[in-house]
């Protein structure tokens, strides 16, 4: 990522003031690196099949196309495929059963949510990750007890960019949605974010998938690291 795609700390002051209340976060490459165990399902698929794994960085920037993009590029298989839907279901019990054996917080991200806490700040996640696997994983890695709302892919009935998951966040944290922040290392979470009517941030350190480039996602800031949102915020 270029310097032009980042704004100067100055300029990320005046486009996020003091007025946010709650800040709240995309999970998959942006809050969590789960890159690792959803690689590790596709590829233990290839190898059953007599196929090569994959190498990591082929992997990596599918994770935010969930089943579907890492079947996509690991079986070269798409939905409307016959056999996609039993494929889908082996790849999500695969990952199931290696839910956190390499999934970690990304670098920062612990001390990031400490100072949103110290601030007074609420936090949350809102991820188009089912309940069945996002609810687990953020309590395994001690986050569901800390945040004041964890919204799965199905806990409404749509899922991003549709902004009903992130209104829903906003509720349960009893929060205007215009005093929210939202966080996202996909395209979609900015355009979630911008339906809700919440100041978006792009996180440069995630995923990304392989469409535009993050600095015309239209994002209100890209930052390239965590802890870079306690300065946007002014609570640094």
């Amino acid at each position: 990522m270029s310097s032009a795609d980042l704004c100067e700390p100055a300029q990320r002051l005046r486009l996020l003031p003091g007025v946010t209340r709650a800040v709240l976060f995309d999970l998959d490459g942006t809050l969590v690196d789960s890159a690792p165990d959803l690689a590790g399902a596709a590829n233990e698929m290839r190898l059953q099949r007599g196929l090569a794994a994959l190498s990591y960085a082929q992997l990596r920037p599918m994770v935010g196309a969930g089943a579907r993009g890492m079947l996509g590029l690991a079986l070269d298989i798409a939905p409307g495929h016959a056999d996609y839907e039993a494929l889908k279901n082996e790849f999500l019990d695969r990952y199931e059963r290696r839910l956190t054996q390499e999934t970690r917080l990304f670098d920062e991200m612990q001390a990031t949510l400490d100072g949103l806490a110290a601030a007074g700040l609420a936090w949350g996640i809102v991820t188009n990750k089912a309940e069945r696997f996002a609810l687990p994983l953020t309590q395994a890695l001690g986050l569901q007890a800390a945040a004041s709302a964890v919204i799965g892919g199905d806990t409404t009935p749509h899922t991003k960019p549709h902004p009903a998951p992130l209104l829903e966040a906003a509720r349960r944290a009893r929060v205007l949605p215009e005093d929210c922040v939202y966080v996202g290392d996909d395209e979609r979470d900015i355009l979630a974010g911008r339906a809700a009517g919440m100041k978006t941030v792009a996180a440069a350190w995630g995923y990304l998938g392989n469409g535009k480039p993050v600095g015309a996602w239209g994002a209100d800031i890209v930052i390239s690291r965590p802890n870079e949102l306690l300065e946007v915020l002014g609570v640094a």
